[in-house]
């Protein structure tokens, strides 16, 4: 007779063993169509991120240029086939398949003729298994001023040319057109160091950082090849304090009384070489003297242009005779002056807090630039800023706002608020703008070194979506459009308002020929109205659905569809629609921060 614990020990087995073949049978005897959990996991990882990179060789291109595109796909992705599908807005175009024979894929597209125009491109892999899609937007314009699409670079130390591809590349897929090349120089009144009428090979910025010549220069060559202009920052009025050591004279300087006892300064940190001390931007002699100097920079260097800063208004402030002055007063003659002498240059002008915007606007300036401080606060500021450009140049040029994010949680190192950011974008986006934000890392301050947060890389991966948005469909956001107004309702989740707030959706709509643009922002969950989200609190909003919108329409409408950079990859997707009683009815699938449909008229 076997021992008990033998016999406990062998029901334990046969129980054990009973287990193990009613999971194989379960395993066996799936319904059909259904996989065990474990392998519904692989695959949906597998579905994942087949395309791990999709690129263009430039960020914008002049009409009749071929376009060169790149796809990457995880290594062990050889075989299958890509569907490329090509939009204008809501029309398709073009169409291309490719063999997918390794996991790296180039070909070329050759757009349509007409300049100034945006696309976006719709790449699906596809095998026996398994499926993936991306996409990426393409900008053909002849002149980056028509839809700017502005970024930074602010560290031209040595490094190695590695390093500066990458920083390049990177803004090149956001499709970033120019760039600012900010605090590159020697001093403001002397940009250029010269020695025995040479540039010098190093010299030290006014912060005291090191700066190479070749730096700036490799920077130069490699944004001209991705077709992104190169624009030198500097002062209008900005000198040193003993400047009249390098020819700036006492008599062109500003003083903050008629007796001549203070001089107008701006105070910078006491490491740093000098405060800038301010000169007046109308004298002919300063005019002279600066643009010698701005010639010497486009001697030594390939810049495309002069990107012009000022200081925004200031106190009563007074010139050698006394006389006191209106600085915003002298910018256009400033500039007209510039564009005579550097004609084929181009220049950009700051604006800040709007500080002489309506005069800049009557200048010779590729684009408005609004550098944007606490007056203009809320997200209603943002929209009115560009409103007002758009009213101060009629229309002729398009907005970009410098716009600080996330501004005191960045005195201490973290992340990004990816909703602050999103939400910011969305409305400046739809309101017609685009953003400065992007250079070696992404601005927080006015000093554009300073980087103490990071983009996650599920920030870096929205923004990318955004900016293809921004580019795809730029004929419906910043060309020429009209804002009209628009009657909107719902029996759904949310309420209305024409102007941001809390617990709403912010709604407005614009005009283009047979086409009216009404933009969708999502307030709902926002737990605060300040674009600037400075201490990185702003709520994700919930990704709500459906919402059934009634708009009021008299003309006879011929398709709806909607486009979000927040879902189907900014693809747009046709809405079924009800016109009635002169009213439109359609629905849109859900809300996350913004959507744009579009209503077509019957011709």
């Amino acid at each position: 007779m076997l021992p008990k614990k033998i016999y406990l020990l062998i029901i334990l087995f046969i129980i054990l063993l009973m287990l193990v073949v009613t999971a194989v049978i379960n395993k066996s005897f799936s319904k059909p169509g259904q996989k065990p959990e474990q392998e519904e996991t692989n695959l949906a990882l597998k579905d994942k991120d087949i395309i791990q990179r999709m690129t263009t060789d430039q960020a914008s291109y002049q009409p009749n240029e071929i376009i060169h595109f790149t796809t990457q796909l995880l290594d062990k992705y050889t075989n299958g086939v890509l569907k490329i599908t090509y939009y204008h807005l809501n029309d398709v175009i073009d169409q291309q398949e490719i063999q997918v024979t390794k996991n790296e894929l180039q070909w070329t597209w050759q757009p349509p003729k007409e300049d100034f125009k945006g696309y976006l491109v719709h790449v699906q892999y596809e095998s026996q298994t398994e499926q993936d899609q991306q996409t990426i937007a393409v900008d053909v314009s002849s002149s980056w001023s028509k839809f700017p699409r502005y970024g930074f670079l602010s560290k031209f130390h040595d490094m190695p040319k590695e390093e500066m591809e990458s920083v390049i590349s990177k803004l090149n897929r956001y499709h970033i057109n120019g760039l600012q090349f900010y605090d590159w120089h020697y001093k403001h009144h002397q940009p250029i160091k010269l020695e025995n009428n040479e540039p010098a090979a190093y010299w030290d910025d006014i912060a005291n950082r090191s700066t190479s010549l070749q730096t700036i220069k490799k920077y130069i060559d490699l944004v001209h090849e991705r077709n992104i202009n190169a624009m030198a920052y500097n002062l209008l009025y900005g000198a040193f304090a003993e400047a009249e050591k390098d020819g700036v004279k006492r008599e062109w300087r500003l003083f903050k009384d008629q007796e001549k006892n203070a001089h107008d300064f701006h105070p910078l940190p006491d490491n740093w070489k000098s405060d800038v001390f301010l000169v007046n931007p109308a004298h002919p002699e300063w005019q002279e003297y600066l643009f010698n100097q701005q010639k010497k920079v486009y001697k030594a260097l390939p810049f495309d242009g002069w990107h012009i800063d000022q200081l925004g208004p200031r106190e009563n402030v007074y010139d050698f005779d006394g006389e006191k002055l209106e600085l915003d007063q002298s910018f256009q003659s400033f500039l007209e002056k510039a564009k005579m002498e550097m004609e084929n240059k181009s220049l950009v002008m700051n604006a800040v807090n709007q500080y002489g915007q309506e005069q800049l606007s009557r200048s010779p300036v590729d684009f408005l630039y609004t550098e944007v401080w606490d007056q203009y606060k809320y997200f209603g500021d943002l929209k009115r800023i560009i409103d007002e450009n758009n009213k101060f140049s009629q229309g002729k040029h398009n907005t970009v706002l410098a716009a600080y994010m996330n501004y005191m949680f960045s005195n201490h190192e973290g992340e990004f608020n990816t909703p602050g950011i999103l939400l910011a974008n969305s409305v400046i986006f739809a309101s017609g703008g685009s953003h400065l934000e992007l250079g070696e890392h992404m601005l927080s301050k006015e000093y554009f070194p300073h980087e103490n947060l990071k983009m996650s890389p599920s920030l870096q991966s929205s923004l990318m979506h955004y900016y293809d948005f921004l580019v795809a469909y730029e004929n419906l956001l910043r060309d020429n459009l009209q804002e009209v107004p628009v009657s909107i309702h719902s029996s759904d989740w949310v309420h209305f308002s024409s102007q941001p707030e809390q617990g709403k959706i912010w709604s407005f709509a614009k005009q283009k020929e047979n086409q009216k643009v009404i933009h969708f922002i999502n307030f709902f969950d926002a737990t605060t109205l300040e674009w600037r989200d400075t201490n990185a609190s702003q709520a994700e909003p919930q990704d709500r659905e459906p919402l059934t919108v009634q708009i009021e329409e008299k003309r006879n409408i011929k398709k709806v569809w909607l486009a979000s950079p927040d879902k189907q990859n900014s693809i747009p997707i046709s809405l079924d629609f009800k016109q009635e009683n002169k009213a439109v009815t359609f629905t849109l699938p859900s809300l996350k921060y913004w959507d744009m449909a579009v209503m077509e008229y019957e011709k």
